[in-house]
């Protein structure tokens, strides 16, 4: 049997109900956006990753795997999300008969991507965390009325561009923000933001690689 693809992945009618519905629980609890968006985001941003890094291209999909999935857990509750993600992600790929070994490497990378317990426990977790931690984006908040704004809102809505840059050459990986500091100053993105940071420097060093983080223009980690 061929191997599962992110495109098999994206179509499974199961996949497709479960992330759509995840996101929906978490509009209501008023989350920011957690739905294909960011699933797409996260995978492509983890495969890039270990494809910049010259990982093999069987990791790199890993990856890309690892990364549309992490947030399905969220189907069933936000608490331990990433526990619960893991497990549903074991029947699902189970289901489409992956090999066991692919399997154990990728949820457990899912079950390590929160930044409340998990750790970069292989290359695919490392590559996901970051992916995960640099989705700080306008885009993904839901709450229209600029009034009303909490700080996870202003953060977000403050962000105007995010990019994780991967140099190979000197084993540097940056993630570079661009933040509008008349809706949010810098340190309010460090004062929700700097467990995820953290848990990040983790992540790439576990890659053998050093971290950067920049805001507009300015190097601070």
């Amino acid at each position: 049997m061929d191997k599962i693809t992110v495109m098999d992945i994206k179509q499974d009618k199961k996949v497709r109900a479960y992330i759509k519905q995840a996101d929906q629980h978490l509009k209501e609890m008023g989350f920011t956006e957690h739905g294909f968006r960011h699933a797409g985001l996260v995978a492509n941003i983890a495969g890039d990753i270990l494809s910049k890094l010259d990982y093999s291209s069987r990791m790199v999909e890993l990856a890309q795997i690892a990364g549309y999935l992490h947030d399905i857990g969220n189907v069933i509750n936000r608490e331990k999300h990433a526990h619960s993600s893991a497990l549903l992600v074991e029947r699902i790929l189970d289901d489409l008969e992956m090999s066991y070994d692919e399997i154990s490497l990728i949820i457990g990378a899912i079950g390590n991507h929160d930044e409340g317990c998990g750790k970069p426990v292989n290359a695919v977790a490392a590559a996901l965390i970051i992916a995960d931690k640099s989705d700080v984006h306008y885009t993904r908040v839901r709450n229209k009325d600029v009034a009303t704004f909490d700080i996870h809102d202003r953060v977000n809505y403050a962000a105007k561009e995010s990019f994780i840059k991967v140099d190979h050459k000197n084993k540097v990986i940056s993630l570079e923000l661009e933040i509008d500091t008349e809706v949010s100053i810098v340190m309010e993105y460090f004062e929700i933001f700097l467990t995820r940071m953290l848990m990040t420097r983790k992540a790439v060093e576990a890659l053998d690689c050093n971290f950067k983080l920049i805001i507009n223009e300015v190097n601070l980690l």
